[in-house]
């Protein structure tokens, strides 16, 4: 299912298997066959061997030099909104508004796709960002399709967060576009996490993720149904307009770059929370995170917990190795560690908001239960339980 490897590797670096999906371009996601982390000759995965690049041979006084100049070539005179920051107010975009604004003299504006349902803590960061010096637009969708939308993802793709990674990845050039300023910053390079390594060694992000030529729009699929479709049921363009990428004739015209501060600045997640902390009113979560030993990540979303859940049934990857395998590559963790904490919490419920998420997705437990053993892969999972319905992962690293 999903198109995974038969044969599940683990890396001898890390704690990711081969079965972990690239970043995929979002509007285009459906249920077919997924490119997935490449593994080199010694069993390390592509993820690790980009932070081999990271830590050995790129020159990051070179990188920030060509950071200024590029800031230099956007930056205001008159202290206007020169550089679009798009974020939730977590530990990474409180790192990149606030280094552009203090450290380099720019003047971001501040862009928020709304979460799902935000978390107290989540919405408590959010306000304790803007009150600490930052203007903001908050994109807020159509409800009702949102719901729908998330809804038609989670029956579909079993991928219930695909309305949001839709909008994040579009709202920033949107409100760009539309506010006539020219500089994007988003935070890390898809090759962080095991993306082609190439895409980590380019200062912008491809247009691939958020333009597509306007013939194609239609045809899209949104949570596996498609944008005609959802026109035919009643929304219009304007409501699906959050979720449909950018024309990309209009892209090239308006001359908008988008780039990654991770090309920048060497990317170290757990360096930005103390970051927001010591500079900000960042507060982590007062109890550890479902399905993890964090605190500090992925905050704002009741529904954050189900999409690591999900990619937990559909690639037998959880929350906890997603964690653990960046904080091993950063030199955080040892890998002996990174195991022991996957064994422990990877693939633990997320029972605290399942009512809600319920409520939302206007499903019942016995429906969520079904989707979820329908989209088992059975080269990861064998039923230890016929009676009880209990399943395990055939294979767990080591």
């Amino acid at each position: 299912m999903h198109g995974l490897p038969e044969e599940v590797k683990f890396c001898r670096r890390c704690v990711v298997s081969n079965q972990r999906p690239s970043s995929t371009v979002e509007f285009k996601n459906d249920s077919l066959k997924k490119e997935t982390i490449e593994f080199d000759k010694d069993g390390v995965c592509s993820a690790c061997a980009y932070h081999d690049l990271k830590y050995k041979e790129i020159n990051w006084d070179q990188r920030e030099n060509e950071l200024l100049t590029l800031l230099e070539k956007y930056r205001s005179p008159n202290r206007e909104f020169d550089v679009i920051v798009p974020g939730s107010g977590g530990k990474d975009s409180f790192y990149i508004s606030h280094i552009l604004k203090n450290k380099y003299g720019m003047t971001p504006l501040t862009v928020t796709w709304p979460p799902h349902m935000y978390t107290d803590i989540g919405r408590k960061n959010f306000d304790a960002w803007l009150q600490s010096g930052f203007s903001n637009i908050t994109y807020s969708p159509n409800q009702d399709f949102h719901r729908k939308l998330t809804k038609a993802a989670f029956e579909n793709l079993c991928h219930p967060f695909q309305p949001f990674i839709l909008g994040q990845k579009q709202v920033g050039v949107k409100i760009a576009k539309a506010m006539g300023i020219d500089l994007v910053f988003y935070g890390e390079s898809q090759a962080e996490g095991g993306t082609n390594i190439r895409e980590g060694m380019q200062p912008m992000m491809l247009p691939k993720y958020f333009t597509a030529p306007s013939n194609e729009i239609k045809r899209l699929p949104l949570g596996g149904v498609t944008v005609e479709e959802w026109l035919q049921q009643g929304f219009t363009l304007a409501d699906l307009d959050p979720y449909i990428p950018t024309d990309a004739d209009q892209f090239r015209s308006a001359g908008i770059e988008v780039h990654y501060l991770g090309y920048y600045h060497c990317w170290r997640p757990q360096d930005h929370y103390y970051y927001a902390v010591e500079n900000g009113n960042f507060n982590p979560n007062p109890e550890r995170t479902e399905g993890t030993y964090s605190k500090y990540a992925s905050l704002d979303d009741k529904i954050d917990g189900f999409h690591y859940y999900t990619t937990y049934i559909k690639f037998g990857i959880g929350r906890a190795t997603y964690d653990a395998a960046q904080e091993i590559r950063n030199g955080h963790l040892t890998r002996e560690e990174g195991v022991r904490l996957v064994h422990k919490y990877d693939g633990e419920f997320p029972k605290r908001y399942m009512a809600e998420f319920l409520e939302y997705c206007d499903l019942t437990m016995d429906k969520f239960n079904r989707i979820i053993d329908e989209n088992r892969s059975p080269n990861l999972w064998e039923k230890a339980d016929q009676e009880h319905s209990r399943w395990e992962l055939k294979h767990k690293v080591w």
